[in-house]
């Protein structure tokens, strides 16, 4: 997990998309507009793509692609976060895929995870659902015309709140004054001034103590967990993230990894398909040149070339 820590001119949080979120700013003037701008943008946001909304526009093009192929056109929104999910898609090879919805509500998290881990006897399909791969989506973003193969399911939780931390920041930056921090549950986009020393950003475990605190001077840092959202099942530990290449939940090998890039959305991309790699994660991220820190489950730590070490803190994430 990651999260903003030190104390700057301003600071506010809400919470929205089940998660705590924060923005940071260099001047306290712009912290309330900043989260009311962030708070409306993620209403609409959570409009277009939410799974666990039965109005959303993914969960009615879901109805409609379960008994044949669907067609739509979709809001300003969805069409952009489409756009980057797929393009999240076509640079990581289909390690992170938004044809997965599906297979993850058959694996268990098909509600709100509070509600999943609440059941008393949770349940996962011992499938392995059809994932029909990104590149059979038909997406015309100049129309914002979208069709999917029939039994598709769109999930953009890979990708929806790291580029909407994207979004934000640059909004804010361009609409009020001074440097921002925008953490949506631990997706880190910064735009604007930077304050002196950088952005303190806590990389913590999943019990909210800081393994290490690393500081960026325009790099965003996200994180994928395998300890976040996951639960228990009759057929073993599940959690929230696919291996879109056979369906069913990825391996256990990372309790959780913390990437950095020039984008949160690429940040997490990264993360996500390292958790999907699992063995082969540190060496699949050395080859795109992405800076990491991988935890493994059994408590050791992988650093690939770029991220700080520990006795090094105050190098740019």
């Amino acid at each position: 997990m990651t999260a903003a820590l030190a104390e700057p001119l301003g600071r506010v949080t809400f919470r929205a998309m089940s998660t705590a979120n924060t923005i940071l700013t260099t001047d306290p003037r712009a912290a309330v507009g900043g989260a009311e701008i962030a708070q409306d943008y993620i209403a609409e946001l959570d409009r277009a793509v939410s799974r666990f909304r039965p109005d959303s526009e993914v969960s009615r093009l879901g109805v409609r692609a379960r008994s044949d192929a669907a067609s739509t056109f979709v809001s300003p929104v969805f069409a952009d976060h489409l756009q980057t999910a797929i393009e999240m898609a076509r640079i990581t090879g289909g390690l992170v895929d938004p044809t997965v919805g599906s297979a993850v509500v058959a694996s268990g998290y098909d509600d709100d995870i509070e509600v999943v881990r609440a059941r008393r006897f949770p349940s996962a399909d011992t499938r392995r659902p059809a994932v029909p791969g990104w590149r059979a989506i038909r997406f015309f973003s100049t129309r914002r015309w979208l069709s999917v193969p029939h039994g598709t399911l769109l999930d953009l939780g890979a990708t929806a709140k790291a580029y909407a931390a994207d979004v934000l920041a640059a909004r804010l930056r361009d609409e009020l004054t001074g440097g921002f921090l925008v953490d949506l549950g631990g997706d880190i986009a910064v735009a604007g001034e930077t304050p002196a020393g950088g952005w303190q950003i806590g990389i913590e475990d999943e019990e909210g103590r800081v393994l290490q605190v690393v500081a960026s001077t325009g790099q965003a840092v996200a994180t994928s967990s395998t300890r976040r959202r996951c639960w228990s099942s009759a057929s073993g530990e599940r959690h929230h993230i696919i291996d879109p290449r056979t369906g069913l939940t990825a391996p256990l090998t990372w309790a959780q990894v913390s990437c950095a890039g020039v984008s949160a959305a690429e940040a997490n991309a990264a993360a996500t398909a390292a958790i999907v790699l699992g063995p082969g994660a540190p060496a699949w991220l050395e080859e795109q040149g992405v800076s990491a820190r991988l935890d493994a489950r059994d408590g050791s730590t992988v650093l690939t070339r770029g991220w700080p070490r520990e006795d090094l803190l105050q190098r740019h994430a």
